[in-house]
């Protein structure tokens, strides 16, 4: 069901008929059909699209996302492991973490967490994503020994594990360069990284965030580190609190950059703030995440400036709901994300969306907006192509 069905235009008008709006607005879209690059600037200003504007900025990042992926809108059997939710940072944003003696603070074992890969494999899933909090007795070598437990349980589970923040913490619990650190994660058999921890690579917006996390400095260098020795990662932005559209541009304008430089993202992941639970909502610093207009725009925006880039743009069903969902990818998004089976972070934030999605749901959603569903692998290898 689409929620806002007036944005999205007919078939009959024509992609690149800009009657109606600003002749700046008209012309930037324009440069974009021509597949010329939108600078940062450029993206400003699409991101204060209304009305006829919004339609045509919707209607040109769709046009692309045809040509980038075609009709196919792709989707992941995955299980979430949060092996820690015991965190000593103290982000705003956050309702996910506990201090160590909060009740609710966990601790998985490594057997625990390679029961939940066994689990996840003999349900049809072909990724673990793994993420938790920087527990303040963390083993040294807990993170490679994290990996070693799922792939000795499950030697063909692609493992895609450990935010930035992550490795920066691993690296420095282990001694070791973010080199020799990601050397030696890559050598057990970690598959691929989330590039999380993102939130907006900007200094002042992050200091309001969180004053303790990385910066953003710190998030490129192990990002492109990672690149550079073969280890892929996605890319992520989190918008709607503190920030503003020209935070917005800056960050992605900074994600194409580096993919210009080492083609190692796999796929671009607007997350909505979920604020129903996040300190920094209840101090009452922050706003109540995006709009459904400013996901759209999110989503159109990105698929624009990063044409030619990154061509899978993912939306977050948990986050957005699968209405939201639907819409964002009729604007320009091609991927649907994963099944994800016990997702917390978002819950604990208070998303009201679930923690689980059956494939046969996403291939209903997928149909339903007239598109070809086809499920993949975490690097975007198509599993079922009898569906594309």
């Amino acid at each position: 069901m689409i929620v806002a069905p007036s944005l999205f235009t007919s078939h009959t008008t024509s992609i690149d008929d800009f009657s109606g709006i600003d002749s700046k607005f008209a012309g930037i879209l324009t440069r974009a059909l021509e597949e010329q690059e939108i600078s940062e600037q450029e993206a400003v200003v699409l991101f204060s699209a209304e009305g006829s504007a919004l339609r045509s900025l919707i209607r040109v990042a769709d046009e692309l996302r045809r040509r980038a992926v075609g009709q196919i809108v792709t989707y992941v059997s995955v299980r979430n492991i949060n092996f820690t939710n015991v965190c000593y940072t103290g982000c705003r944003f956050c309702a996910f973490a506990r201090r160590l003696d909060d009740p609710g603070a966990q601790w998985l074992s490594l057997s625990e967490v390679a029961d939940r890969a066994v689990e996840a494999w003999e349900a049809g899933a072909t990724e673990v994503c793994m993420q938790g909090g920087l527990h303040p007795h963390m083993p040294p070598n807990h993170y490679r020994n994290l990996i070693i437990a799922i792939k000795e349980a499950v030697p063909d589970m692609h493992v895609h594990a450990f935010s930035p923040f992550e490795i920066w913490y691993g690296a420095q619990l282990a001694d070791m360069t973010y080199v020799d650190f990601l050397t030696l994660l890559k050598e057990v058999g970690i598959g691929s990284l989330p590039g999380t921890a993102a939130e907006i690579l900007d200094t002042n917006v992050r200091q309001q965030l969180t004053k303790n996390k990385l910066s953003s400095e710190e998030w490129v260098e192990i990002i492109t580190t990672a690149h550079k020795l073969g280890i892929r990662t996605t890319s992520t932005i989190m918008y709607g609190h503190v920030d503003s559209p020209h935070h917005w541009a800056k960050h992605i304008k900074l994600i194409r950059d580096i993919q210009r430089d080492t083609e190692g993202f796999t796929e671009f992941v607007p997350l909505g703030f979920v604020h129903h639970n996040a300190p920094i909502y209840l101090d009452g610093d922050a706003r109540p995440g995006p709009t459904i207009e400013e996901n759209l725009r999110m989503h159109a925006v990105a698929r624009i400036m990063l044409h030619g880039y990154i061509p899978n743009i993912q939306v977050s069903w948990v986050k957005m709901g699968p209405d939201v969902s639907q819409q964002c990818l009729m604007a320009g998004a091609n991927d649907f994300g994963g099944t994800l089976m016990d997702e917390t972070i978002s819950r604990s934030a208070g998303a009201p969306h679930g923690q689980y999605m059956h494939t046969k749901e996403f291939q209903r959603l997928i149909n339903e907006i007239g598109r070809i569903p086809a499920q993949r692998n975490t690097l975007y290898d198509l599993l079922d192509e009898s569906t594309a």
